[in-house]
């Protein structure tokens, strides 16, 4: 009920105005139709609500607004509206009167949703900026619907199943990426109106891609026009600056202790998921919402009740959260980027967890980016980074990411981090994607990573989409499309990805040779998938490995393939399995493993042994 809404109660049409100030004095719509002058709609304030509301007749979508509030030291301040559903292009910072409709034409896969969204079905997100993802050649932006066509192309013919996109949310700066919100109700003007985000969502729908929204409600900025001392008093962030303001981030902290506050951004998640058919919330910096001391030294925070650092108030409210997403919205999945060893994130509230669906496995990625960044002569004496994840893979239920954070601050590409001449770079890359697509976990590939692109991600140019002509760049495209077909197609690699029993170690320890081999598999047993890397800079001749069946093993995908730009010419479709035990299982293959490959192999039997 509050924000601004077209309606005719009977003597014409106008606009009804609400806002919640509980600590102003006086409040006043001013805008285009009263030349922002306030004196000439006040609004009146409900009793014992902090509510103040009017309707202004006349005035229509499209309209220019702001509300003019007087706080208790008897100053006025000009505020946008915290519900307002669109906004002025940035650096303009107007809330915009709108009331567009949209005809969905997504029925099909709302209702088919929940069994793709589901943590059995394979989920595999390509993550996108959409200022930076694409630009027109004049300069500026293209809008949602103008990139709608484009982006859902390039999704489907890379094989992704989702799209996230970075914050859309309304953002004063855009080199903020969107993680500091002012519009929490607001898609960002720069790229078109609500209406245009709403075509953009039916699109992808329409070609069997789903959408998720990376939202924020950790922390928001403290512009003058926004939610900061909204009413003069600290309305929607913590009165107390060591609970309130985030010493990162120079940025408020929501106050998760008031109702209010609490309802504010619940309102924001289900509008996202129900306006705007997302089909998943990806909720930014969990971590900093949990630990009061969090980014803070001794004597900078202050302890919880019980003498702890945990925000209790934060916990209740994710878990109020996620209570209400998945009863409200089914089918949906809602995601925490969560990087410390908080028990229980992605189990239901009913056991004691916050209720996510799915947690960032920030672990493995460190972990693994540093193992690939060494010259393969050393990585046998870091072998743990390759094996230590498996200690905890299914503590949670997890995605493992690639995302925008290890591309950007001079980090380097993803190719750049990869180590040698540029043949092994791109070996290597190819390495790195097969064995994540191997793992359990759900998978996420920041834009680019499926282009090779060499330079690190910069949210002012548009991504580096020559890839034409040049055989390593192609070859790692059409690796990422082959993996993401394999990963939706084969019920092994993603069926039990959240599951001990979809996992078995085959080569866990062999660090003199730096392989690692493990089976993949399915409920029932069936076809299970054995994947070998090889991390080494030689080729691992006649490797033997123990198999749990006997029979035909044929190849997948090998990452050596001219294809993808390896090396090998001839591929060998097959092995078969003899009756020659080792590694604890009763026959075995014999395999070349060439330097810095990945293979992937699937019994015929049609049962594990």
């Amino acid at each position: 009920m509050l924000g601004s809404r077209v309606m005719d109660p009977g003597d014409g049409p106008g606009v009804c105005f609400s806002v919640w100030a509980p600590a102003a004095r006086a409040v006043q719509v001013v805008g285009d139709f009263n030349d922002w002058d306030g004196g000439h709609h006040s609004l009146k304030r409900r009793p014992r609500s902090g509510i103040w509301e009017g309707f202004v007749p006349g005035v229509g979508a499209g309209e220019r607004y702001k509300y003019r509030i007087r706080g208790r030291d008897g100053a006025w301040r000009d505020k946008a509206d915290p519900l307002a559903r669109a906004t002025e292009v940035p650096p303009e910072t107007s809330s915009v009167v709108w009331d567009d409709e949209h005809e969905w034409r997504d029925a099909s896969w709302m209702s088919s949703r929940p069994g793709r969204n589901s943590l059995d079905r394979p989920i595999s997100i390509y993550e996108v900026h959409l200022g930076s993802w694409v630009r027109p050649p004049e300069g500026g932006f293209y809008s949602y619907r103008e990139i709608a066509p484009r982006l859902a192309e390039h999704v489907s013919e890379a094989g992704f199943t989702h799209v996230e996109f970075l914050p859309v949310m309304e953002h004063p700066f855009y080199g903020s990426w969107g993680y500091q919100t002012t519009g929490y109700f607001a898609p960002t003007a720069r790229y078109g109106r609500p209406s245009d985000l709403k075509y953009l969502v039916d699109h992808l729908h329409g070609r069997g891609i789903g959408v998720i929204f990376d939202w924020v409600p950790s922390h928001f900025p403290g512009d003058d026009y926004g939610l900061a001392q909204f009413d003069s008093s600290h309305l929607y962030e913590y009165d107390d600056p060591r609970l309130g303001f985030h010493p990162d981030w120079k940025s408020w902290i929501f106050d998760y202790s008031r109702g209010e506050v609490r309802s504010f951004l619940v309102s924001s998640a289900l509008y996202w998921l129900e306006e705007f058919h997302g089909d998943g919330i990806r909720v930014d910096a969990v971590a900093s919402m949990l630990y009061r001391d969090y980014s803070r030294a001794e004597g900078e925070w202050v302890p919880n009740a019980f003498g702890g650092r945990e925000n209790l108030e934060a916990v209740d409210f994710i878990r109020d959260l996620n209570r209400e997403l998945y009863s409200r919205a089914p089918g949906i999945q809602v995601f925490a980027e969560e990087s410390t060893a908080w028990p229980g994130v992605s189990r239901p509230v009913e056991t004691g967890g916050l209720g996510f669906g799915l947690k960032w496995d920030m672990g493995w990625m460190n972990d693994f980016l540093r193992y690939m960044a060494l010259d393969p002569i050393h990585r046998q004496r870091h072998h743990d980074d390759l094996t230590f994840r498996q200690l905890y893979a299914f503590s949670e239920n997890f995605l493992l990411p690639f995302s925008h954070d290890e591309v950007v601050y001079g980090k380097g590409s993803l190719l750049r981090r990869m180590p040698g001449d540029v043949p092994e770079k791109f070996a290597n890359l190819r390495l790195l994607y097969a064995c994540m697509f191997g793992q359990p976990g759900k998978k996420l590939l920041f834009m680019g990573a499926e282009l090779a692109q060499d330079a690190e991600w910069n949210h002012d140019s548009e991504l580096a989409w020559g890839v034409a002509g040049d055989p390593l760049r192609e070859g790692i495209l059409r690796l990422v499309a082959d993996l993401n077909r394999l990963y939706r197609e084969e019920p092994s690699l993603h069926e039990l990805d959240c599951d001990s029993a979809g996992f078995e170690w085959v080569v866990p320890d062999d660090r003199t040779h730096s392989v690692i081999g493990f089976l993949r598999c399915r409920r029932d047993g069936s076809s299970p998938i054995l994947v070998m890397c090889n991390f080494a800079a030689s080729a691992r001749s006649r490797y033997r490995v123990g198999v749990p069946s006997g029979g035909t093993w044929t190849e997948l995908l090998h990452t050596d393939d001219r294809q993808y730009g390896g090396a090998r010419t001839r591929r060998r479709r097959s092995v078969t399995a003899l009756a020659r035990p080792l590694h604890g299982r009763e026959w075995s293959v014999g395999l070349n493993l060439p330097p810095l490959s990945a293979v992937f192999l699937r019994s015929e039997d049609g049962s594990q042994g």
